[in-house]
């Protein structure tokens, strides 16, 4: 009776044994799977700013990004000109010099300033929040984060040069922008160079038919923003 048991028990714990075996087989070839199936949508510099200082919060009201969209031949009759908002962002400052910052953009506030409402405005800005473009209902906010901040050469027209991560579409990517600077009585502003965007590194790759005039690639974009000391 007890050498029935034993062989009983010892081919029970063979098969328990090979069924474990099987489960962790199955569970690294899913493991595997999963992680050799997912897709790599950002590329980013490394931060290399500290946050050591005082804060300056951004004014969203008086704040903007400035855009600028064409079709292949550029003029201001084939060019479409917006605004996005701000929804919020801080700066560190320190020793009166700009150390960090990091801004959020409200997708849902792109606006259009050269189409009147009899011209086709609202079609225009449903078209550009739509997955074509945007995709704002999907992804409300865009970002940028300042990642080292240098001082510009010499003879530029802009003393600061901007490195930083800029996220648009769940997509980040570096992006670097020339900047004009000024801190003065607790309030800074930033005020970046016009630059291109290739809207293709965003998943952005909506197209109108050739009869109709190409869209460029590129979007101009313009940082200007206002920020306050915190208190």
């Amino acid at each position: 009776m007890d050498t029935q048991l034993s062989k009983f028990l010892q081919s029970d714990m063979k098969k328990s044994t090979i069924i474990a075996a099987i489960l962790m087989i199955s569970a690294s070839i899913f493991v595997i799977s999963c992680g050799k199936d997912k897709p790599v949508s950002s590329e980013s510099n490394e931060v290399l700013t500290t946050t050591n200082g005082q804060i300056y919060v951004i004014d969203t009201m008086n704040s903007k990004a400035e855009w600028k969209g064409f079709k292949v031949v550029k003029s201001n009759n084939t060019s479409h000109i917006g605004t996005l908002k701000f929804e919020s962002g801080e700066v560190t400052v320190k020793d009166n010099k700009l150390e960090s910052g990091q801004f959020v953009i409200d997708m849902n506030s792109i606006a259009n300033e050269d189409l009147k409402e009899t011209d086709g405005n609202a079609k225009i800005i449903g078209h550009l929040k739509s997955a074509d473009f945007f995709d704002v209902e999907k992804f409300p906010t865009a970002s940028y984060e300042i990642t080292k901040i240098t001082e510009a050469p010499a003879g530029s027209d802009y003393n600061t040069v901007l490195d930083g991560n800029l996220t648009l579409k769940g997509i980040t990517k570096p992006a670097t922008f020339n900047a004009n600077v000024k801190i003065k009585d607790g309030e800074l502003s930033i005020a970046t160079e016009p630059k291109d965007i290739n809207r293709d590194e965003f998943g952005i790759k909506f197209q109108m038919p050739a009869a109709e005039g190409l869209i460029k690639n590129e979007i101009n974009v313009q940082l200007k923003v206002k920020a306050i000391e915190k208190k």
